[in-house]
């Protein structure tokens, strides 16, 4: 298998495979198991691949503190403490096992983003096939050290990175035993306007480091996954809710269950459409080549008649000699008598 191809579970990731497609849960549970489990039930019936989940506590991301420092300013999350956000958001470690069995009896993958050691070793506690590293813990080696020594896949995520900050990430992904590693273009913006995505960064992401790459999606809406399956994502990561009016940390830039449907139905359908690069003539179009063009006999001629632009012309159906004989044909004679209407064929003159 080569590096730009590996396996999560049963499901090969990488060219000549469909996208790989995750549906983030982050925090739109919003406190409630019932719902965590409700969105599962969606994800899987929308067609997702995989459903992901992050692992953490307010105290594993943060501390208790409250100074300009550990508050957010600007964006969604304005005037927020940081650990009140993570505690709004995290999803409970108690509810993992739990969740996790739910999905597995649907048959739908899940794993997890871990975002310290604790979090690694309890995910391993629950056997999961791959852990994503989140945009902001790029630069966390000793973290990425950590899970690359579980021997499992990596999907890492590049939000905010410079090329030699991925770099850096990569090898010590690498050298610490990381065999299969997906990279996700990512923009860490909450949402990321259109103008910002840039997905043309993927295909030149997977060329550098010559690993599967992705696309990672924060913008609204599905319009930016779809052009970059075409560009050749073999994984979409999109966050979803049931109703962006119900609110959650992550709702407003999150796809409802109809969308992340449609989400699905398009990428997959752009990477059928994708296809291979080759000119040749493909089944449906077969029926069809008879509509080309070709010369008929447009007025009756006689035997021994010259052939003239007056009694040949170029026109549908393609029966007849093709448009490029034209040329050759003027001016010979016919060897019969041939009607109007007749394709015209090389045994018909004299050549």
């Amino acid at each position: 298998m080569s590096s730009k191809q590996f396996k999560i579970g049963n499901r090969e990731i990488g060219p000549g495979h469909p996208p790989y497609i995750i549906a983030e849960l982050s925090g739109n549970h919003n406190g409630d198991l019932r719902r965590a489990l409700e969105l599962i039930n969606a994800a899987h019936a929308a067609g997702a691949d995989a459903v992901k989940l992050q692992t953490y506590t307010p105290d594993t991301m943060t501390i208790d503190f409250d100074s300009p420092e550990f508050r957010v300013n600007g964006g969604l999350w304005d005037g927020r403490t940081l650990y009140d956000l993570y505690k709004e958001a995290h999803t409970p470690w108690e509810w993992h096992t739990t969740i996790f069995a739910h999905a597995r009896k649907l048959g739908i993958d899940i794993f997890s983003t871990p975002f310290d050691h604790s979090s690694v070793d309890f995910l391993k506690t629950l056997n999961v096939d791959v852990y994503k590293i989140a945009s902001f813990e790029l630069t966390d080696h000793p973290l990425i050290e950590a899970v690359a020594a579980t021997g499992k896949p990596i999907i890492m995520s590049t939000g905010m990175a410079t090329l030699s900050e991925i770099e850096e990430s990569v090898e010590v992904a690498r050298k610490a035993g990381c065999q299969a590693l997906c990279l996700l273009y990512c923009v860490s913006g909450y949402p990321t306007p259109v103008h910002d995505a840039n997905i043309l960064t993927m295909p030149a992401l997977q060329d550098h480091f010559d690993v599967v790459s992705g696309f990672s999606d924060h913008t609204l809406g599905t319009t930016a996954s779809v052009v970059a399956t075409s560009l050749g994502a073999n994984v979409i990561e999109k966050h979803f809710t049931m109703k962006r009016s119900d609110g959650g940390p992550d709702a407003a830039f999150s796809l409802e269950p109809e969308e992340l449907a449609a989400l699905v139905v398009d990428c997959r359908t752009a990477w059928e459409a994708l296809g291979e690069a080759k000119f040749k003539r493909k089944s449906s179009e077969n029926a069809n080549v008879i509509f080309r063009r070709s010369i008929y006999v447009v007025k009756d001629i006689e035997e021994g008649e010259v052939i003239t632009n007056e009694n040949v012309r170029v026109i549908r159906p393609g029966f007849g000699l093709p448009p490029k004989m034209l040329k050759n044909i003027i001016g010979k004679q016919a060897t019969i008598s041939i009607k109007r209407g007749t394709a015209l064929q090389a045994e018909m003159l004299k050549i």
